[in-house]
Parts: C-alpha cells; sequence; structure tokens
C-alpha cells in the first residue's frame, strides 16, 4: 500500500477535533533517542545508516500500537509524497530530504509517527488535535518505554540521553503546539506575545518550525531546553502558558469586536472576496485569507459553515497536495490557476459574511483550564 492509500483523506483528517481547536490546531510531543554504540545519522556513512535503519525499524514495527502501521524506506517514498507528509507534518522538512538509510512508520490513526535516521537515530512524535500536550506525552512515554526494552539507547547518567544537538540533550523531549492567532496579529499585540513567551524560556516559530513563517496566522511555540528538567515539569509549563495564550487571543478578538467591528468585517470580508472569486492565487496569500475565513467562521460570520471546510481548504491548496492528482509536474503558475478554480468551486455555496446584530461578539468564548 502506498502513502497516499494509507492516509486519511484531507476532508476527513480536517474534522478531526480536540479541547481549544478554535486557537489550538494540534499538540505534538516529540522524543529524540540515539542508539548506543552506532554513529549519530549525521556522522555516519550510508553502509552505518542503513544498517541502523535494519535494527532499528523492525523493533518500532513490532510495537502493539504500530499494528497496521505504514512503514517504508525514505529512498522508496517519491519527492511528492514526502512534501505531502510534511504538509501534513507528520515529518519534518529535514527528514524528507532524506534517502536511503532512513526511514518512516505511522501508526493508522496517524497520531504517533516515528523518523529513523532524522538527525537522530530515533524522532518519535505524538500528535493531538486541540490542546492535548498531556496525552501526547502520556502516548509517547508509553512507546519510548517499550522501546528502550528493545534497543539499547545512548545515554548519560550525568548528561541523560545523548543527542546529535545539544539542545536536545538530557530528557531528548521537544513539546509544541500549533496555534491559529489571527486577532493577536490584526490588533498588533503578537510580537509583544512572541517576546513575553521568549523569556519564559519557549520557542515560537512559523507553520513548518525553525526558521519557516507564520503563514495564516499560524505559530508553533514549543520548549527550548531540554536539560535539568523533568518530561512532566516541561509538559506541565507549557501547558499553562498555552492555556494563556488561548486566553490572550480570545480576549483579543472579544476587544477588535467590540471596539473595531468594522475593521474585522472589512478584513474576513475582503478575504472571503478574494477566495471565492480569484482566477489566480499564491499558496501564501490563500493560507493568509484563509485564516480569515476561519475567524470568520468562529466568530459567527458565516451561519451554517464548518470549520472543518477551511481546515481542509488549508490542507488541499497547499503545493503538494495541490499537485497530488496530476501526473505531469506543474508550474507555480498552473498551480496557482487550479488553487484558484478549486477555491471559487468549493466556496460557491458559502454566502458572503454576515455580521449577526443581536450577538456581535459572535459564540461565547470559552476560557481554558490549566488542568
Amino acid at each position: 500500500m502506498g502513502i497516499h492509500e494509507f492516509l486519511t483523506s484531507p476532508a476527513e483528517a480536517s474534522k478531526r477535533s480536540g479541547p481549544h481547536d478554535r486557537i489550538v490546531l494540534s499538540s505534538r510531543v516529540r522524543l529524540a533517542r540515539n542508539v548506543r554504540g552506532m554513529a549519530f545519522p549525521g556522522w555516519a556513512k550510508k553502509p552505518e545508516r542503513i544498517k541502523a535503519l535494519e535494527a532499528i525499524r523492525p523493533a518500532v514495527e513490532g510495537l502493539r500500537q504500530m499494528n497496521g502501521a505504514f512503514s517504508e524506506s525514505m529512498d522508496n517514498l517519491t519527492a511528492l509524497d514526502k512534501q505531502i507528509l510534511v504538509e501534513r507534518h507528520l515529518v519534518s522538512r529535514e527528514h524528507a530530504a532524506k534517502n536511503a538509510g532512513s526511514g518512516l512508520v505511522l501508526n493508522k490513526e496517524e497520531s504517533l509517527c516515528v523518523m529513523i535516521n532524522e538527525e537522530d537515530h530515533l524522532r518519535m512524535q505524538s500528535l493531538r488535535p486541540g490542546l492535548q500536550i498531556k496525552e501526547a506525552w502520556q502516548a509517547i512515554d508509553q512507546v519510548d518505554s517499550v522501546l528502550e526494552k528493545k534497543v539499547e539507547y545512548a545515554f548519560s547518567p550525568v548528561l541523560g540521553y545523548l543527542t546529535a544537538c545539544p539542545t536536545n540533550l538530557g530528557t531528548g523531549i521537544r513539546v509544541s503546539a500549533m496555534l491559529h492567532l489571527p486577532a493577536l496579529v490584526l490588533s498588533e499585540q503578537i510580537n509583544q506575545i512572541i517576546q513575553a513567551v521568549n523569556k519564559l524560556g519557549l520557542a515560537v516559530r512559523g507553520l513548518y518550525g525553525e526558521g519557516t513563517e507564520a503563514l495564516g496566522n499560524v505559530f508553533q511555540v514549543s520548549n527550548q531546553m531540554t536539560l535539568g528538567e523533568m518530561e512532566t515539569d516541561i509538559v506541565e509549563r507549557l501547558n499553562k502558558v498555552l492555556a494563556q495564550l488561548i486566553e490572550h487571543e480570545e480576549n483579543a478578538r472579544a476587544s477588535l469586536l467590540e471596539n473595531k467591528p468594522k475593521v474585522v468585517f472589512n478584513q474576513i470580508g475582503r478575504g472571503y472576496g478574494i477566495l471565492a472569486n480569484a482566477h489566480s492565487i499564491s499558496s501564501k496569500e490563500t493560507m493568509n485569507l484563509l485564516s480569515l475565513l476561519r475567524l470568520g467562521v468562529d466568530i459567527g460570520l458565516f451561519p451554517g459553515v464548518e470549520r472543518s471546510l477551511v481546515d481542509e481548504l488549508f490542507l488541499i491548496t497547499q503545493p503538494a497536495h495541490l499537485q497530488k492528482g496530476y501526473s505531469e509536474k506543474l508550474s507555480a503558475e498552473e498551480r496557482d490557476l487550479l488553487r484558484a478554480d478549486m477555491l471559487r468551486e468549493r466556496l460557491r455555496h458559502v454566502s458572503r459574511p454576515h455580521p449577526v446584530p443581536s450577538n456581535p461578539a459572535g459564540p461565547k468564548l470559552d476560557k481554558p483550564n490549566e488542568s
């Protein structure tokens, strides 16, 4: 079975829901591990990487959680396959660049993914929709505990788990969440928020992680240090910060609707107008305008429209997902034309935004708890 047949359809994937998913798109916990006695992937020669893959992959495939999983060597995946996995946030951009000697094991639910021979021998990640940092941690901790009995990890009693990058040394844990923060951007509070989060020892990155842009007003927030702090403390600290960020975004939405409703309606209306009528549109512009459309759905400007429609459009308008249905490689210009055609068709039955006078603030804003 190929990766396209294995993956959940974009429509179904977009219907996954979780706590506070108005703002938190997904939660992820990733662990970095290496095998004792083997050179780290970045220093290993090709035969050594292949040997490591052959030793590690069966151990991962044998996990109970990986029953019925997709398992493949990266050199057997096409460039398009890899880019689709990146667009779905199932593998890193760095792993997508790997070939012989690297591999991937992905469970049926697409909630557990193990990258073999990325920067480390093992990059294991647990993914959950919405704010589910603790649940993601519990799931990956179970996988790690079982795998540690099958594979001897490189571990120091003083330094903890040994990793290729010093910033992962110790626990090897990276806890992150993807947040949709359009109101903080519109109200010009986002830079202040990012600075405050950075001072807490957390990193704020773009849609695809380090060095990428916050397309569609989507930001990744994660821990920076992994040494000298217990995993549970890192998870708890990030969970509290995320709860505060959710509250800031909800407050920003309420404040904008109370004090500058016409500005909000104008932005959302213009975004809808372009998406529903354009005949050529880039991926970047699409994502930024879909962010406004999603905000419009959240505050009740599009009665009867499900948020999952916008989330699906976020996915299927990206370059690799667009290319998937065509055998010949599309140019950027051709993709822009097809993207516009798709958007006009999918939004044909979505009426222009209508503010509801009786409830201008839209649905009641829920306040997250920190439990």
